[in-house]
């Protein structure tokens, strides 16, 4: 049945918070926040999260333990992971880990489609993005610094990746804008007119 089950990053978190305990998705969430997995999984909305535990139920990966009823909270589904889903976490984190998946975001799409724009338009842009990066680097540096001494290195890796992933975007940005600025990387929509034309079916030796 596992099989049927999409695996998704909030998925395999949910699942792998469960080994160590049942939960009801209220302390799912708080766990979440606590352990600072906002870093890699959306859980911003609630309601991703209870789809996602809905999800998890219907394919037989998780079952509900018991409910709790309590007169200063509303009533509290708390849920344990199944024999089946122990399994499906495990095949979920090695193929994470093993295989890189095309994930098609964001930049490199908009990258792709920067020759819209001019050389000029484009430094001043890419130029807040690596503010924002550096920004971003700053705050997740500041992290790491403030965690508890002797916290065991595996329970901050994934931060460690995303800091080494910042740091090398910024840098090739960077990169990028001093050939902007100084007009070794250029473009201009004749330059581009010319290019299609000589590649094109017509192009001699085509």
């Amino acid at each position: 049945m596992s099989a049927s089950v999409k695996s998704s990053p909030l998925g395999l978190t949910v699942l792998t918070l469960l080994h160590y305990r049942p939960l009801h998705p209220y302390g799912i969430q708080r766990l979440l926040k606590q352990w600072g997995k906002e870093q890699v999984v959306n859980v911003g909305q609630r309601t991703g999260l209870y789809r996602t535990i809905e999800r998890l139920q219907a394919g037989g990966l998780i079952a509900v333990r018991q409910t709790e009823r309590d007169q200063q909270y509303p009533e509290r589904t708390v849920y344990e992971v199944t024999d089946e889903g122990r399994t499906a976490t495990r095949e979920w984190l090695e193929q994470m880990l093993a295989v890189p998946k095309a994930e098609f975001p964001l930049f490199p799409a908009a990258l792709s489609n920067m020759l819209m724009l001019s050389p000029d338009e484009v430094a001043p842009i890419l130029e807040r993005r690596a503010g924002r990066l550096a920004a971003q680097r700053a705050d997740m540096e500041a992290q790491l610094a403030e965690a508890p001494t002797g916290l065991p290195r595996i329970t901050l890796i994934e931060n460690e990746y995303l800091l080494a992933v910042l740091g090398a975007e910024e840098r090739w940005l960077r990169g990028v804008i001093g050939e902007l600025r100084d007009g070794s990387l250029t473009w201009s929509p004749e330059m581009l007119t010319a290019f299609q034309e000589a590649s094109g079916p017509g192009a001699a030796g085509a």
